[in-house]
């Protein structure tokens, strides 16, 4: 994924038990990373939903790179190989749920609006002191209000062999500027096989593809407080205005304005009584 920051704890997951038992909602809790945190790819045999609060996760999934900023979770379908990070002070949470007991399944993974309501009753959900009716009624509600978001910023890689290394490049260093031509002479191709691989692969053309990355790149370094000036000048803008428009453009606001909705909204009740598994 990114280049891995200085300091960054990696984590390998404890396997679930052979027999999970309990109830099929489970807030497994919260955990506040004091670094950077990155867990290793590995697959989960429940549904698993995970979300963060003052920060951003983020996951890559085969050839997808997600990232999940305040007010949004992501959806993992069970047996589904992820890795992801944490930005170092973000809350995260997560919840898991039996496959053979929820009454949908999403494909892949999605992005999930974290309503306050939502995240209010799979906090209720954690507690052990719930008779089965209150439980049931419960479950049922989440499954109500639990829906995608509106906004999802997946990243699609080329999968192409002619076109990876400078995914790759880009991932390493977004801020690495070389122009069409530069990578074609690097790769010893043609700017258009580039273009070309780029938009079959992506469907988006390489200019706009590195723009993405780099807001993914953005929503980390601004969540972990780094300001525009310093984000813009980190991911090779020439300029805060530049980075700014470009923000706009894959985001539909500016940083500004994009960091002060989620600052606005309700947190509701955030307070998972269970220990953290992590994810």
């Amino acid at each position: 994924m990114w280049r891995r920051e200085p300091g960054t704890v990696v984590r390998r997951v404890a396997p679930f038990p052979e027999q999970v038992t309990g109830p099929f909602a489970i807030i497994a809790g919260l955990q506040i990373p004091r670094v950077p945190t990155e867990w290793t790819p590995h697959a989960h045999p429940l549904h698993e939903l995970v979300w963060v609060r003052g920060g951003t996760l983020t996951s890559r999934v085969e050839d997808r790179v997600f990232t999940v900023s305040e007010g949004h979770g992501l959806w993992m379908p069970a047996g589904v190989v992820h890795g992801g990070r944490a930005t170092a002070g973000a809350k995260f949470y997560e919840a898991f749920f039996a496959p053979d007991r929820a009454p949908f399944a999403f494909e892949g993974p999605r992005a999930i609006a974290m309503t306050p309501l939502l995240e209010s009753l799979l906090t209720h959900l954690s507690r052990t002191d719930l008779d089965a009716a209150a439980r049931a009624r419960a479950e049922s509600v989440v499954f109500d209000v639990l829906e995608p978001s509106q906004r999802e910023l997946a990243l699609q890689l080329p999968g192409d062999a002619r076109i990876d290394a400078i995914a790759e490049a880009l991932l390493d260093d977004p801020a690495d500027c070389r122009s069409l031509e530069d990578w074609a002479r690097w790769l010893g191709i043609s700017d258009r096989t580039i273009t070309r691989a780029f938009r079959r692969a992506t469907g988006l053309s390489f200019a706009q593809w590195r723009q993405v990355l780099r807001a993914h790149r953005a929503l980390t370094l601004l969540s972990e407080g780094a300001d525009v000036a310093t984000v813009s000048e980190t991911l090779g803008y020439t300029q805060p205005s530049t980075f700014i428009a470009a923000f706009r453009r894959v985001m539909g606001t500016t940083p500004g304005a994009f960091f002060d909705a989620a600052d606005s909204a309700p947190e509701g009740v955030r307070n998972p009584v269970s220990p953290v598994r992590n994810s």
